[in-house]
């Protein structure tokens, strides 16, 4: 029996090798295949996990990005009242002077230069910081992953304060040159409108259009350097000096401004601005509808615009719209800024650019 068996082995040698072989085949190409989906398991869990941590991250960052602009709105408020200082001017009126008309007309322009700029420096501080927060938050976000530990930071605490504080300059010279420029567009928009010349909603709406549209247009130096100076040695005056934080915050700057130059911020602050005084003018619209009980300019089809007010009374309302405009409790006008998705939108592609291990690269 044995001798039979082995008779048949023989003879069918090659094909009982054949077979082992394809066994042996087939079961180590089963191991490599679940070694390989475990691999790709394992490397979708962990890009999953990275994934879900940099959007907690950016969420985080988000809502650091809205205090810190409401945080900033009374300083910026405070050093547009100091330099437009408009209410030294209602208070003279009271003494009833003899140059009363020079001071009407010297509080026309200061009233509306106050409120445009208000609205242009608001939305700048909101793009701006968005910018900023976001590049500091994508590094940060690096520093502290996991194949970071023992590479040297690229956003060190000290780093950080150097480069958020060039948010000065367009509280300072920024701001003031800002001024001159608007104040100018005013000049020449309503320097010539009597102050008893009266105007609907949809005329001052078109006087904010000239005014726009010769500070946007009529400047020599575009809106992003009221934002950050782009003068070379005024970077490194920023930075402080030559230490490796130094050298640090220089790249960071030189990175803002990059972003600051590109056509994606351009269209975003174009929206923010845009958004901005629209929100301005219904804020106006409150003060030009119909009195009470008036049925005929109520049931007019554009009522608003058939409502008008002499100029000397949109003065004192246009003078106190910088309490709404930079307000630090969430107003109609900031919350309208904050939620743009385009805002939010850009914010997550400067967040996406500088959280990707591909930067320490560059």
């Amino acid at each position: 029996m044995f001798s039979s068996a082995w008779n048949f082995v023989k003879r069918h040698k090659r094909k009982f090798i054949f077979a082992g072989a394809v066994v042996g085949g087939v079961y180590f190409l089963g191991k490599y295949a679940q070694k390989k989906i475990r691999e790709l398991q394992e490397k979708e869990a962990t890009e999953y996990i990275d994934q879900a941590r940099r959007q907690f991250h950016f969420e985080s960052n988000q809502r650091t990005c809205n205090m810190t602009v409401l945080s900033m709105l009374p300083p910026l408020r405070e050093a547009i009242i100091s330099q437009l200082n408009s209410e030294s001017l209602t208070a003279l009126l009271k003494t009833k002077p003899g140059n009363k008309l020079e001071i009407w007309e010297d509080l026309k322009i200061i009233s509306f230069t106050r409120t445009v700029v208000a609205v242009y420096s608001t939305c700048m501080l909101v793009v701006l910081l968005r910018v900023q927060l976001n590049i500091i938050g994508g590094y940060l976000y690096l520093d502290n992953s996991v194949g970071k530990n023992g590479m040297t930071p690229l956003a060190p605490p000290d780093v950080q304060q150097q480069y958020l504080s060039s948010i000065q300059h367009l509280l300072g010279d920024g701001l003031t040159e800002l001024m001159t420029v608007v104040k100018k567009a005013v000049q020449n928009s309503l320097g010539g409108v009597s102050l008893k010349q009266s105007m609907s909603l949809l005329e001052l709406e078109q006087q904010l259009s000239w005014i726009r549209a010769e500070v946007e247009a009529g400047s020599e130096r575009p809106l992003s350097w009221y934002m950050l100076a782009d003068d070379e040695n005024a970077l490194a005056d920023q930075a402080c000096g030559l230490t490796e934080n130094d050298v640090m915050t220089i790249r960071l700057l030189n990175e803002t401004r990059d972003m600051l130059d590109s056509p994606d911020f351009t269209t975003v602050l174009n929206a923010c601005l845009n958004r901005g005084f629209s929100r301005l003018l219904d804020n106006l619209a409150e003060f030009f509808r119909p009195p009470p009980g008036d049925s005929t300019l109520s049931s007019a089809p554009d009522s608003l615009s058939a409502v008008c007010l002499p100029l000397a009374k949109i003065i004192p309302i246009i003078n106190g719209q910088i309490n709404t405009i930079c307000s630090e409790t969430p107003s109609h006008f900031v919350q309208d800024l904050l939620l743009n998705d385009q805002v939010k939108e850009f914010a997550a592609n400067v967040y996406e650019t500088f959280s990707m291990p591909q930067e320490l690269q560059k």
